[in-house]
């Protein structure tokens, strides 16, 4: 009965929404925490593991009990709306105080209608997609149970050895930025002062704070080290945006920062999170990160539970250091009180902004889900999105393919269903998307013929293999010799009238714990690829990876390369309108391509040297260069080809002479000289010439999508504010100081369409 009553009372109390005055939340939160005793507040900090995909080395237990006691904040991992409220019973109805547990899930990239790996999602630069791909992915969660998401990744990082670069958006910071506020619009709602309102908005989780991204030697979890200039200008900004967007969460990295973890830095999750930029949501470690602490070097378990505490985290994910710690602390004066209610009352908060008190259940509508998750009207969307974001790095006229013929598919990536929706998607349904093999038959249904073989195990390396095929996205390992496979897919070859060769990576040989130091298309695969070629046949390269590849070979060999990353779950049929041009492709890198590892980091919006490379030139001593290769990558930040031809006209810009807190206009002229629709993406580049630190040679400040038909012209504008010519200074300070800016605007980082003003 005290139960029932203290729910009555929620709803009375509580709104709908956080629409409603903060004084009533306040209000609310206050008469609930009074009621509380230390543990239940503390359990409140408490996340566990549920459902059946486990990261790391710790799982939970007697979980159902704990919610019982009160020491459950929320669950994340389990699925399903029947299994949710299940649970969520136990919480309302058989603990004292009946609070409601958030249930938090990877929702990464999609929940059963998978969207591109985020690498390739970025690839799109189409804003309103990658809102759009938020949005239908809190539509499925929500409907399912689900009311957090631990997404957007928005860690900038410039070394494609670390494998999770294909769960961020690559290594530009001002794109980062704008992603990370398109995803956060999605998942929460549009609008900050409506977030979270309505039953198919979730809690999103901006990750991983801070500066994951940049591990040493590009090994995961490694330590990183770096300048507070170079955070503040390059890879703070990401966060920070999400933050502004409203993100109701925040998940701490595994990295040490000024040789402090990041989950017991204070100046991380305090001073620079909430009294710099404001944020009032609650922080949440990432799995084990608190007992992590521990192997960093800086203290036992209550000693790293008392630091991560009072540094600012809020909920502890899996490490039951709060719940097996905190207390003991509290009593030896090793924590506040304060401390303990400040957390407790900022995870309360996100369920009251929920709604979860008002209605624990709102988010298990098992029926909806029914008709909602993975239904036609969204896999159409993801089919295009996903087609939208492949880049197509080279083509010597052989694309698109004719429904002609007869098409030799050959590789290991050919007819694999499970690798389709690529890595972090864990809800998807991985015995329903289409294999390539079958998109293309279904495509050229009785006007062509498609040929296939796999020609080559992923790798010739069994353990590696095993290695990068984890989580049931097994290839099917081919017990043949390489040679009998070979021979095969030449038997193939030579009935083809062309060739598509799908190789590269696994969907999990890219991710969390996928770091490579050989970042080239395994052994046997490349062995298969000059075969195929020398055959003298048309080959098309159809590129899986979750990371830039070196392509020395590739590049300069075969005839089209189409880099498609993993296209999420529609990935196959998207490939087949690609690649017969129903939809010609528009995707730009968002990650340089080096030509080898040994140029890694390798970023377009680096810095000069005092002896700087002379442009146009290969080596020369006492200069920065490499005796080896030049400093050039293979594919530069933001290149993609298309099907058609663009022509930009000079840059023409409104003033020479800008007045302090003054903005300028740079504008042009985009024309399609070819002879079918198409869209490019126009960008817009700045450098600060001179400054009181120095700056990169160039950095993305703008850039739009733009559709042309065959001769259509357009005129492309972007102003130029003083937000977008300020930076950090030495003393950390935003500031747009005055002298020379170059303004850029063209296809890639590269472009020499270039004007210049004076900020006075």
């Amino acid at each position: 009965m005290y139960r029932k009553l203290l729910f009555i009372s929620a709803l009375v109390v509580a709104l709908a929404s956080c629409s409603g005055p903060k004084s009533e939340m306040d209000k609310f939160i206050d008469g609930l925490m009074s009621k509380m005793t230390v543990e239940e507040k503390i359990g409140q900090l408490n996340l566990p593991v549920a459902g059946d995909i486990v990261t790391g080395q710790a799982k939970s237990s007697n979980v159902s009990e704990r919610i019982r006691a009160g020491e459950v904040g929320g669950l994340f991992n389990l699925k399903g709306a029947d299994k949710i409220r299940d649970v969520q019973r136990i919480a309302v109805e058989e603990s004292r105080l009946g609070i409601p547990i958030l249930f938090g899930m990877d929702v990464i990239h999609g929940y059963e209608t998978i969207f591109p790996i985020p690498l390739g999602l970025s690839c799109s630069w189409d804003m309103e997609a990658v809102e759009l791909s938020a949005r239908i992915a809190a539509e499925e969660a929500s409907s399912d149970g689900i009311c957090w998401t631990f997404s957007p990744m928005v860690d900038v990082s410039r070394d494609p050895r670390w494998g999770r670069v294909s769960e961020g958006s690559g290594e530009d910071t001002y794109l980062g930025c704008r992603i990370a506020e398109a995803m956060v619009r999605g998942y929460q709602g549009p609008d900050k002062e409506t977030q979270l309102t309505r039953d198919d908005q979730i809690l999103a989780c901006v990750k991983h704070f801070a500066l994951y991204g940049a591990p040493e030697a590009g090994r995961d979890y490694s330590t990183v080290d770096m300048s507070h200039l170079r955070m503040y200008n390059e890879y703070f900004p990401p966060y920070k945006a999400a933050v502004d967007a409203g993100a109701a969460s925040v998940m701490a990295s595994f990295n040490e920062v000024d040789g402090i973890p990041a989950t017991g830095s204070h100046w991380l999750m305090t001073e620079v999170l909430r009294d710099e930029w404001g944020f009032d949501g609650f922080v949440v470690t990432d799995y084990t990160g608190i007992f992590e602490m521990i192997a960093h070097g800086v203290g036992d378990f209550e000693a790293v539970s008392v630091q991560a505490l009072k540094a600012g985290i809020d909920m502890d994910m899996v490490s039951e250091g709060f719940v097996g710690n905190v207390k003991n602390a509290l009593d030896k004066g090793l924590v506040s009180m304060k401390e303990i209610d400040t957390a407790c009352r900022r995870i309360l908060e996100a369920k009251y902004r929920l709604g979860l008190f008002e209605d624990p259940y709102k988010f298990c509508r098992a029926e909806q889900a029914a008709e909602e998750v993975y239904c036609q009207e969204h896999r159409d969307v993801a089919r295009k999105i996903a087609s939208e974001s492949f880049v197509l790095l080279k083509n010597e006229g052989v694309l698109p393919l004719k429904k002609q013929g007869t098409i030799g598919l050959i590789g290991p990536l050919a007819d694999t269903r499970s690798n389709m929706p690529g890595t972090w998607s864990v809800a998807a349904r991985f015995d329903v998307p289409k294999t390539i093999r079958e998109g293309l038959t279904e495509a050229v249904a009785g006007k062509a013929k498609v040929l296939y073989a796999k020609g080559s195990n992923l790798t010739s390396d069994y353990d590696l293999e095993i290695r990068s095929t984890m989580f049931g996205r097994e290839l099917g390992r081919d017990n043949r010799t390489d040679a009998q496979l070979l021979n095969e897919a030449l038997a193939v070859a030579r009935q083809s009238d062309v060739i598509v060769a799908a190789l590269g990576e696994s969907s999990e040989m890219s991710g969390e714990s996928s770091s490579r130091t050989d970042i080239s298309i395994p052994d046997v695969q490349q062995k298969l690829l000059k075969a195929l070629v020398a055959t003298g046949k048309p080959v098309v390269l159809l590129l899986f990876n979750g990371r830039p590849l070196t392509l020395n070979w590739e590049s300069e060999n075969v005839p089209a390369i189409l880099d498609v990353w993993f296209g999420g779950s529609e990935t196959a049929d998207a490939v087949a309108d690609v690649i017969f041009g129903d939809v010609n492709p528009s995707g730009k890198l968002t990650m340089s391509f080096p030509k080898n590892v040994g140029q890694v980091p390798l970023y377009y919006a680096a810095k000069n040297t005092g002896r700087p490379l002379l442009e146009g030139r290969w080596f020369e001593k006492f200069r920065s260069n490499y005796l080896d290769v030049d400093n050039d990558p293979l594919y530069p930040f933001g290149y993609g080809l298309s099907y058609t031809t663009f022509e930009y006209s000079p840059i023409s810009i409104s003033a020479t002479e800008v007045a302090a807190g003054g903005s300028v206009t740079a504008e042009v002229t985009v024309t399609n000289t070819g002879s079918v629709e198409g869209k490019e993406v126009v960008q817009m580049y700045l450098q600060d010439v001179v400054g009181t630190t120095t700056r990169p040679v160039r950095e993305l400040k703008g850039f739009e999508k733009v559709s042309l038909a065959p001769g259509e012209s357009k005129v492309v504008k972007f102003e130029i504010t003083p937000e977008l010519m300020s930076h950090y200074n030495s003393n950390l300070e935003f500031v747009a100081e005055p002298g020379e800016f170059i303004v850029s605007v063209g296809a890639d980082c590269r472009t020499k369409n270039s004007a210049s003003f004076i900020l006075k």
